[in-house]
């Protein structure tokens, strides 16, 4: 049953639909991370937040960020993958997890980018950096990395330096991670399989360095990516991915305390994620929720429909009804133009944020003639006349 209730607006209650939410906590997952951000991808629903804008140490997450300006400039042809770059001295200086680079070499790009990626090079993140650097410096590339950060949506992160090397300031918050995780895969799916090799033997003069340190690459669940990362500062951290059926998650942790804490938390947030909630589409594209009325239009109403289809997550053991409403602000003058957003599907979980969602025009309704706009003006004043001072209209 459609009810108009009194209003500035048209509020008209939709009875009968289990809806989605945008944040969804009814069903909270308990993370022993410092912080944690899980997203799903198709209906850009946050699963869970933990300290999610907090700027903390991202160590080797950090090289993420690299990697996509590196991408950038290879899409840009400022880079070629056949390109050999020249290894310096501050680059072959670099400790931990390094691919054993020297002076002496000449590197592929492509090369570097499998030793950021599965192993974690500190030294091929510097070498990339110089070579892509405004001024030629680590340091200018960091600048150059918070700028584009931020140009990107990323604004609780700072970088200092290409990879993830302990420093005053190199920053970033989980969420920030995350968008960046999703940037990687919509904007670059020619290199994203990169992240799920598990194995990368450069030239065997590291052979105690060639496994990609992600947990979850091998365990069947999905898992395609993205990075690992520690320093005693940080601790342990992932920015990881996985996909099952239509549906990708895109999680982080950070701040773990052992190498297995965060492969048993990152599994059991993926499992989580995609057995606790499922994903349904709520109504069809240009499939009619609601009639909006018109003014001074050659018919009295339009059908309000969805552009596209309108999928939401739901979790999957819950049976309750939520409410929504169609809203818009009416009569609605014509002419209208078929395509044209007119309402607004309004979901109000109970203890949960709202969400909005768009309605369209059905159809194309034009301008009536003047016996139209006279009737039209008449039925106004009639209804004013009827229902008072404080009508619904």
């Amino acid at each position: 049953m459609i009810k108009i209730l009194k209003s500035s607006a048209r509020m008209v209650a939709v009875g009968g639909l289990f809806l989605g939410l945008s944040v969804l906590s009814a069903t909270a997952f308990e993370t022993k991370a410092r912080a944690a951000y899980v997203l799903d991808q198709r209906t850009d629903t946050v699963l869970l937040a933990k300290n999610a804008e907090q700027p903390l140490p991202p160590a080797s997450m950090s090289k993420l960020m690299t990697l996509y300006v590196a991408f950038e400039a290879i899409r840009d042809g400022r880079l070629t993958l056949d390109e050999q770059l020249p290894v310096s001295e501050h680059a072959m200086s670099y400790g931990g997890s390094t691919m054993f680079l020297d002076t002496t070499d000449r590197v592929r790009v492509e090369d570097l980018l499998r030793g950021i990626i599965v192993l974690s090079g500190n030294d091929a993140c510097v070498v990339l950096a110089e070579a892509l650097s405004p001024d030629g410096t680590e340091a200018g590339f960091a600048r150059y990395m918070t700028k584009r950060a931020q140009q990107l949506g990323m604004m609780n992160s700072t970088f200092a330096n290409a990879n993830g090397w302990p420093a005053a300031g190199h920053r970033m918050s989980v969420q920030d991670l995350a968008i960046l995780a999703e940037l990687l895969i919509e904007d670059f799916p020619e290199y994203y399989p990169l992240f799920s090799e598990t194995e990368f033997k450069f030239d065997g003069r590291a052979p105690s360095n060639t496994r990609n340190r992600n947990p979850l690459l091998s365990l069947g669940i999905g898992a395609d990516g993205l990075k690992t990362g520690h320093t005693s500062e940080a601790g342990y951290g992932l920015v990881g991915s996985a996909i099952q059926g239509d549906r990708r998650v895109i999680f982080v942790v950070s701040g773990l305390n052992s190498t297995a804490a965060r492969a048993e938390e990152a599994e059991a947030l993926v499992n989580w994620s995609f057995r606790q909630f499922t994903s349904k589409t709520i109504a069809k594209a240009s499939v009619p929720v609601a009639q909006a009325e018109v003014w001074r239009g050659t018919e009295k109403t339009v059908g309000l429909v969805p552009a596209e289809d309108l999928t939401v997550l739901l979790p999957a053991l819950s049976g309750k009804q939520i409410n929504a409403e169609v809203v818009y602000t009416g009569p609605i003058e014509a002419p209208i133009v078929k395509g044209q957003e007119l309402a607004k599907l309004v979901l109000k979980p109970e203890d949960l944020p709202e969400i909005r969602l768009p309605l369209v025009a059905a159809k194309d309704v034009p301008s009536g003639g003047f016996l139209v706009r006279v009737m039209s003006a008449a039925d106004i004043l009639v209804s004013r006349f009827l229902t008072g001072p404080e009508g619904a209209m």
